[in-house]
């Protein structure tokens, strides 16, 4: 899915250490699936696909935080798709080094949420 206008400017402005890794994990979680694509809703990126997906929590300064607003529906183990709430899930990424170990499960939780909203 390509990247959109809104998002591409919200990334520009968005004054945070952790803006390349954010920056990274949008890249991946948009390669991931052709289905998925983005908008900002609560002031930060939401990737959507049948419903939000996950979004950003844009005052993480630590890690970049992505909670899936649904995630504990999300079929599969997913050793870094953390919470233990009704719904949310929380997948953090301290640097882009840590990116590059979490890519595949980000990606696998991306595919997996797409297949599920098809299948449901």
């Amino acid at each position: 899915m390509a990247r959109t206008p809104e998002v591409d400017a919200w990334l520009e402005a968005y004054d945070n250490p952790m803006k390349p890794v954010v920056a990274a994990m949008r890249a991946a979680i948009l390669a991931a699936d052709e289905r998925i694509s983005e908008t900002i809703k609560w002031q930060a990126p939401t990737f959507v696909y049948k419903g939000n997906m996950a979004s950003f929590f844009p005052k993480a300064k630590k890690h970049a935080s992505l909670m899936f607003h649904k995630g504990a529906e999300i079929p599969g183990t997913f050793a870094n798709l953390g919470g233990e709430g009704k719904e949310a899930r929380t997948f953090k990424v301290d640097s882009l080094v840590d990116l590059e170990t979490k890519a595949g499960e980000l990606a696998a939780i991306t595919r997996a949420w797409c297949d599920m909203r098809d299948a449901g």
